[in-house]
C-alpha cells in the first residue's frame, strides 16, 4: 500500500549534527516503533520521512517518489502525521476539527462529503472520542485532546501514519487503547511508525523498532534483537527485568546504572 525509504540521511538544526546516516526502508503491514533517549533524534527523522525537514544529505522517497519533489497535500495523502504537540489554538468543536483531517482531499471552497463525515465518524468512534464531538476543542484535558489529535490523523484515511509520541497525557488505560488499536491497523495492512519513550509498551506492541542514539540507527528488528540488555546499557543507561505474561513480553525499567 505504502512505503518509506530513507538512504543515508543527514540532518543538522541549529548548526549540530541532529541525524547522521540514516538509512532505513519502512513498509506496510507492521507497527514499527522509533525508541531512543532524549535528544536522540527521533522526532527529527519522523519529520524528515514525512518532508517537514530538508537533509543536509541523502533523501526520502515515498512510494520510489522523493519526498522533496511531492506536492505536501499528496504527502499528506498517503502519510498522515500526528505531531508531538498537541496544542489547540482554536475554539472549534471537536468534530470540526477531526474534520481538519480531511483537508488533503478537499479541493479550495469544497464541502464535506458523506464519504469525509463516514471517515471522521469512524476516527472519532476508533479513537472513543464520539463523545466530544460537539465539546469546544480548547476545553479539553490533555489526555481528551491527545486521541482528538489522534482522530484528525486517522481521519485522512492515509494508508500511513507517523504519529510522534501518540501516548502523551494518557492514562495507563487509553495507552493500551490506542497502542492496540495502531497494531490492529498495522496488522491489517497499514504501515504505522510510532515515537515512543515507554519500552515496555514498544516491547509488548511493536512489530519492529529502530534504536536511535545520538542521530544514528543503533539497531533495527524485532523487540528482543533491539532492547537487549547490553543495548539498554549502552543507550540508556539502565538495567531491566523481563519476563512475560499471556504470551505477552515485559520488560521494566530497574535501575540506572552509575
Amino acid at each position: 500500500m505504502v512505503s518509506i525509504a530513507a538512504d543515508a540521511l543527514s540532518v543538522s538544526l541549529g548548526g549540530a549534527r541532529v541525524l547522521d546516516g540514516v538509512s532505513v526502508a519502512l513498509d506496510d503491514g507492521a507497527l514499527i516503533g522509533i525508541v531512543g533517549p532524549n535528544g536522540a533524534g527521533k522526532s527529527t527523522l519522523a519529520r524528515t520521512l514525512l518532508g517537514l525537514l530538508a537533509p543536509d544529505a541523502g533523501r526520502v522517497t515515498i512510494d520510489g517518489d522523493d519526498v522533496a519533489t511531492l506536492p505536501s497535500a499528496t504527502v499528506a495523502r498517503r502519510v498522515a502525521y500526528l505531531p508531538q504537540a498537541h496544542a489547540v489554538h482554536w475554539p472549534l468543536s471537536v468534530e470540526r476539527l477531526v474534520g481538519l483531517g480531511r483537508l488533503p482531499h478537499l479541493g479550495p471552497f469544497s464541502r464535506i462529503t458523506p464519504a469525509d463525515q463516514a471517515a471522521i465518524d469512524a476516527a472519532m468512534h476508533d479513537t472513543g472520542t464520539s463523545h466530544l464531538a460537539d465539546r469546544t476543542a480548547t476545553e479539553l484535558s490533555g489526555g481528551e485532546r491527545a486521541r482528538v489529535m489522534l482522530a484528525r490523523a486517522l481521519a485522512t484515511g492515509a494508508p500511513a501514519l507517523i504519529a510522534d509520541e501518540p501516548l502523551t497525557s494518557l492514562d495507563p488505560g487509553h495507552q493500551l487503547e490506542i497502542m492496540a488499536l495502531l497494531q490492529a491497523r498495522a496488522r491489517s495492512g497499514a504501515l504505522v511508525v510510532v515515537v515512543l519513550h515507554d519500552l515496555g509498551i514498544a516491547a509488548r506492541f511493536c512489530d519492529r523498532l529502530l534504536l536511535i542514539d545520538r542521530g544514528r540507527l543503533k539497531a533495527d528488528g524485532p523487540p528482543r534483537t533491539v532492547l537487549t540488555d547490553a543495548a539498554l546499557a549502552e543507550t540508556y543507561a539502565i538495567t531491566a527485568w523481563r519476563g512475560e505474561v499471556h504470551g505477552e513480553p515485559l520488560l521494566v525499567p530497574l535501575d540506572r546504572i552509575a
